[in-house]
């Protein structure tokens, strides 16, 4: 059984000139960084599973109310999520 956790996450003017894949990258590192049990996809080429919720940022734009929903393969709390991925996260990117 899969569960779901709804994040909201800042893009600072540290990061702000990276492109919406680096920054897509840059989460899915975080979380292997972090040793979430996350989801990943069946098939040839598993991907973890995360679906974004907002459009892409342009680049050299912020923003304080950027989404995402990630798929966990065991139970895990809000709490823990945010404060792991906080630790493993660049300068200028926080989950909120």
């Amino acid at each position: 059984m899969n569960f779901k956790i709804k994040i909201i996450y800042s893009k600072g003017e540290e990061i702000k000139f990276i492109s919406h894949l680096d920054h897509m990258r840059v989460i899915e590192r975080a979380i292997r960084r972090a040793g979430l049990p996350i989801a990943y996809s069946q098939g040839f080429n598993p991907r973890m599973l995360i679906s974004y919720k907002t459009q892409a940022l342009k680049v050299g734009q912020t923003s304080d109310g950027c989404g995402a929903e990630l798929t966990f393969e065991e139970n895990i709390s809000l709490e823990e999520v945010r404060e792991r991925l906080n630790q493993t996260l660049p300068v200028g990117m926080r989950i909120i």
